[in-house]
């Protein structure tokens, strides 16, 4: 596996690069995109006034809007997405590898999850109110409130939502998966909760546009959000995303959350790109 990762990479994306034709382009898939997100906003917050008083945290019909949206954002995006293996039917969560902001979309698009993101997500300008509004849990990097953080968990599972986070703590340049940390795992393993939850570990792979470099979708370091996606969407021919569903693995049967977290690391090592090119 080539050597791309570091400190002295060139984290930003520069604009200036960019042609009358591209920036045509980006406006085009650009401006159908934001106005598919406000319209289902809305109508998101409005069906919300009438789930919440009737189902509480339960949310029997919203995220649906929210897996409609981010399966149409491909579309128009232009890139492909493919999803392969079985979504866990158990109650539990969903743990991935990151490697750009485009995962929302990927790992939205065929399942209905709640994502775990860092509590400075929740004041980014327009995507923290679609972040809070489709059910994001905020958590702070403080381990003082460690258990404050772990109650929020149980709380949001016990209510049969399947909470969706990245143990790698970071995004990557998408071309290999790090080391996975196991704090997240330990709401899951409170006497009230460990014989009844499931991990399903799962594995996202971006493919590069054609002519591009194997890390063009990956989102990293100090990388600015929107000069990635304005490059995202003015690429010429898109490439695309595959999302593989393994096989869930119950808590109870792990020797704890550390041994669960590499097991998961494992798996989900196992199904990226990047082992493939290695094994090859």
């Amino acid at each position: 596996m080539s050597s791309t990762w570091g400190q002295d990479d060139d984290d930003n994306v520069d604009l200036r690069t960019l042609t009358v034709r591209d920036w045509l382009r980006f406006a085009r898939r650009a401006v159908p995109i934001i106005v598919m997100i406000l319209v289902c906003l809305l109508l998101l917050l409005l069906l919300r006034l009438i789930e919440r008083p009737i189902y509480g945290m339960h949310r029997p019909i919203t995220p649906f809007i929210t897996q409609f949206v981010c399966r149409n954002a491909f579309r128009l995006m232009g890139m492909s997405f493919t999803a392969k293996g079985r979504q866990m039917k158990q109650p539990g969560a969903v743990v991935a590898n990151h490697s750009s902001w485009l995962d929302i979309f990927s790992l939205n698009a065929a399942k209905r999850v709640y994502f775990v993101s860092k509590s400075e997500v929740a004041k980014w300008p327009g995507i923290g109110a679609l972040a809070k509004a489709t059910g994001t849990v905020f958590i702070e990097r403080d381990r003082r409130k460690s258990q404050e953080q772990k109650a929020v968990f149980e709380t949001r599972l016990k209510a049969g939502h399947k909470l969706l986070f990245f143990p790698e703590g970071t995004s990557t340049d998408g071309l290999r998966v790090l080391p996975f940390k196991s704090t997240l795992f330990a709401a899951f393993f409170v006497p009230e909760l460990k014989e009844l939850l499931w991990v399903q570990p799962v594995t996202v792979n971006y493919s590069a546009p054609l002519g591009q470099e194997d890390r063009f979708y990956g989102w990293w370091g100090d990388m600015g959000f929107f000069p990635h996606m304005i490059k995202t969407l003015a690429v010429k021919h898109p490439g695309g995303v595959e999302v593989i569903y393994h096989e869930p693995l119950r808590v109870a049967n792990a020797q704890g959350r550390k041994a669960m977290a590499q097991e998961c690391e494992r798996i989900v090592r196992a199904g990226h790109h990047s082992a493939e090119a290695y094994e090859s």
